[in-house]
């Protein structure tokens, strides 16, 4: 007869852990001391450091995942909406009393810490969102108009701030977890075409070719829409309206930025423009990121970064003093911890006992991967600076916890995964 020692003598006080997903923690864990070292690094000029507040919160962070990590998922559905309107309170406490910095109301002040509310509204997003595509097919009208609805009020709230990084956000959000749900691509392409009209109407190309190109792409959105929607030719309609309104959208977008993005967007185009004022910030950035070559200068070696040339170089523009002081080997190594942490995510995602959990992960797998890729394209140039942190590498108190929380909830799905008992 054979005797099989039940897996909790084996695990011992980490049995209630036992199906915790550690490679992706231990990823999450090894990009957090990455930005400490970095953040302590770009403050060697100054004479405070932060590098210890931001471990500090990694830790605090961690503590707070492993217990979600032991907390069934119903109690997350269970708790949607209570999570959904407490942040949709602190977001609009934030316009009645937030603190004003740079031009923007982004914070609340409690007890000396200041609080900003969303980045924790990006989790409750995703977790409402997860909640309702969990209960209505995103392949039906009503589940696409629930989410939306879910949307509009913290969109809205955040856009007023104005917190323009925290919007665009929202929306990869909004549409990953909605292509996850099995909305057809074609009607995301729809959602999005109104944006991309804008964007050709506007382009700045000669002999009007952008008017070309804008009532191509009308046309070809017409035809899409005519083709996907249960509507028929009234659908086609529909899209092609929705288009040519979006020549008129380009105007009304840019007449509701504040005037410090609309100057972030000009110096995107042309940063030499004013290379001592707004166009200070990118210019510096490229130019540490060139110098670090393929093996970088050292860390703490740095010129652009040890002599502050990089104003706040520790938030935002962290991503380049980690390329100039380790090189395209050492920024290499951090998108690999990227790519690792997305992939774990995924995996998740894939092997989640039911569609809630399933979306859980795939919708902070959105949130990680659109931060990554605009922080790091705006700080070598290729978008504009729209002053989104780069995930668990920038400081930022509340981005971080934010992204340790969503991070609990999604251990939480591995955690519970359906397992043999022996």
């Amino acid at each position: 007869m054979t005797w099989r020692v039940p897996r909790q003598r084996t695990f011992g006080w980490l049995y209630p852990w036992r199906g915790v997903d550690w490679l992706l923690l231990s990823a999450v864990w090894a990009t957090t001391l990455i930005g400490a070292v970095f953040i302590h690094s770009s403050q060697l000029h100054l004479e405070e450091n932060d590098s210890l507040q931001h471990l500090l919160v990694g830790a605090i962070g961690t503590l707070l995942a492993l217990i979600l990590a032991r907390v069934p998922e119903s109690v997350f559905m269970g708790s949607h909406w209570v999570i959904y309107g407490l942040s949709c309170a602190l977001l609009l406490a934030v316009d009645l009393v937030g603190v004003e910095a740079k031009g923007a109301e982004r914070w609340l002040a409690i007890g000396g810490f200041n609080l900003q509310p969303s980045e924790f509204a990006k989790i409750s997003l995703i977790l409402t969102q997860a909640a309702l595509l969990h209960r209505i097919s995103g392949h039906s009208l009503k589940g696409i108009l629930s989410v939306f609805a879910a949307t509009a009020p913290p969109f809205f709230l955040i856009l007023t701030q104005p917190d323009l990084g925290t919007s665009l956000v929202f929306i990869a959000i909004t549409l990953t977890m909605l292509y996850w749900a099995n909305t057809p691509g074609s009607w995301i392409i729809l959602m999005l075409s109104p944006l991309v009209a804008a964007i050709l109407f506007a382009l700045p190309l000669p002999y009007h070719l952008n008017l070309v190109i804008w009532f191509l792409w009308t046309l070809a959105m017409a035809i899409v829409a005519w083709r996907s929607l249960p509507l028929g030719w009234v659908g086609g309609l529909g899209g092609l309206v929705l288009n040519l309104g979006g020549a008129g959208l380009g105007q009304l977008l840019w007449s509701v930025l504040k005037d410090y993005q609309k100057t972030r967007i000009l110096m995107f185009l042309d940063p030499d423009k004013d290379p001592l004022g707004a166009g200070y910030h990118l210019i510096q950035s490229r130019i540490a990121i060139g110098a670090g070559g393929l093996w970088g200068r050292g860390i703490f070696q740095g010129t652009q970064t040890q002599l502050g040339f990089i104003p706040e170089q520790h938030t935002d523009f962290i991503f380049s003093a980690i390329a100039e002081e380790t090189g395209f080997i050492g920024s290499l190594v951090l998108l690999c911890l990227f790519w690792l942490i997305g992939l774990r995510l995924l995996q998740i995602a894939n092997s989640a006992g039911h569609d809630f959990g399933s979306l859980l992960a795939i919708g902070l797998f959105a949130m990680i991967l659109f931060q990554v890729v605009v922080n790091i394209g705006m700080t070598i140039g290729l978008l504009p600076v729209t002053g989104m942190p780069l995930p668990l590498v920038s400081y930022g108190r509340s981005a971080m916890l934010a992204t340790y929380l969503g991070l609990g909830m999604v251990l939480s799905v591995a955690n519970h995964r359906p397992r043999s008992r022996y």
